[in-house]
């Protein structure tokens, strides 16, 4: 038998933890991704499908008759379309105020600078 005084305590040996190089480490935060143009269309998508789902509910909602006097002619309509009728017809007289707002400032900023009116200014050739 081996004497137990012969035999020396072990004790465990550590070994370092091998850690990856500086280089390989991932990088602080990733940056934040910028949303792009087509994102901000899918957006307007599907906010333009739930506008048109309230406005469907609203037309089924409102469907009485209601009769439309326009100058000298006379129409019966149901009540939610005629009333899609003044809202399509108040877009359009705005959109037509604004295009002739453009085109007034358009024309005007032509004469100020004396250049030709381009498209964009990255599309001018020097």
């Amino acid at each position: 038998m081996a004497n137990p005084s012969d035999e020396t305590p072990k004790t465990p040996i550590t070994e370092p933890i091998p850690t990856a190089p500086p280089a390989a480490r991932p990088a602080a935060a990733p940056k934040k991704l910028r949303p792009t143009r087509i994102s901000g269309t899918w957006i307007a998508v599907l906010v333009a499908i739930v506008v048109l789902i309230f406005l469907l509910v609203f037309i089924l909602q409102n469907g009485d008759n209601a009769t439309i006097y326009f100058l000298w002619g006379e129409a019966s309509l149901p009540l939610g379309v005629a009333l899609l009728f003044g809202a399509i017809g108040g877009a359009v007289l705005v959109a037509v105020v604004g295009a002739a707002r453009i085109l007034q400032l358009r024309r005007q900023a032509k004469r100020v600078t004396g250049r030709p009116d381009s498209s964009s200014p990255a599309r001018r050739e020097s």
